[in-house]
């Protein structure tokens, strides 16, 4: 993963936020935000927390007393997170990074990441981390997303910018979020990382946009990809986004647009 792929700043967070949330993390979010609530834990820390779409549907949901660590390596993300959540005591705010979290050993019940370890440079370094933090059969609940051909819209903006930079095309999409999916891999690294009992449950879901033009924005200019098209050709960011637009509007029609995501959620037990 080059630095590149983590450059959420600018503008990116608002973009992020606007376009690709409701696009392909919000349905993705209440199941994660569902799935840590069951667990009725007192504490929770949630890493890669992003502009906080899992933390606004997870705070509802817990009790009144449990303690809640939000983190994100990303500040202008976090920031983002912590104006859009407003004011709630059991929420705490800390800038962090998931590979050397600031935390004492067995300090959390539950620590939960939706679509971050694609981003983390160990992974296994990061599994340990989480491991470390968790008390003694604690839950390490995570998402990532399945290979780019079951995300469809995904799919189609990277091959647009395939196709206007056929020499030097972006890898975003296909190395970070898209390219951690080997699920044999991931969990024989849980394993290494001193995780046991993992499961994992693929779940298939629907990304909707108002239009064909809203959906290509999202990726091509609320993710790094943004970045890495500028750092080639800034010129050519719309003909990236025109192009995804032009392909989604033949395959999904005008106006609404609905396409296949999938991801796969893994719970491990500390």
């Amino acid at each position: 993963m080059s630095d590149s792929d983590k450059a959420f700043s600018g503008s990116i967070p608002e973009l992020y936020d606007t376009y690709l949330v409701p696009l392909i993390f919000e349905a993705y979010a209440d199941d994660l935000a569902g799935r840590v609530a069951e667990l009725a834990p007192e504490s929770v820390l949630e890493t890669a927390a992003g502009s906080g779409v899992v933390t606004r549907s997870l705070a509802q949901r817990l009790k009144p007393a449990t303690r809640y660590v939000v983190t994100d390596l990303n500040q202008p993300m976090l920031d983002h997170a912590a104006n859009r959540q407003g004011q709630d005591d059991r929420i705490a705010w800390q800038q962090a990074d998931a590979l050397e979290l600031p935390f004492d050993d067995a300090s959390f019940d539950v620590v939960a990441c939706q679509f971050g370890v694609m981003f983390f440079p160990d992974r296994i370094a990061g599994y340990k981390e989480a491991r470390r933090v968790l008390k003694p059969g604690g839950q390490f609940i995570f998402s990532v997303w399945d290979h780019l051909g079951a995300n469809d819209f995904a799919n189609i903006v990277n091959d647009a910018a395939v196709a206007i930079f056929p020499d030097d095309p972006p890898q975003f999409l296909p190395r970070t979020p898209y390219g951690y999916f080997n699920l044999s891999a991931i969990q024989s690294e849980l394993n290494t990382a001193g995780f046991s009992d993992v499961s994992v449950v693929t779940l298939t879901e629907t990304s909707r946009a108002p239009s064909a033009d809203v959906a290509a924005r999202a990726y091509s200019e609320g993710t790094p990809l943004r970045t890495q098209i500028e750092e080639r050709d800034a010129s050519l960011l719309d003909i990236v986004t025109d192009r995804a637009t032009v392909e989604i509007k033949e395959r999904f029609g005008d106006g609404e647009v609905a396409a296949k995501m999938q991801a796969h959620v893994l719970t491990a037990t500390a």
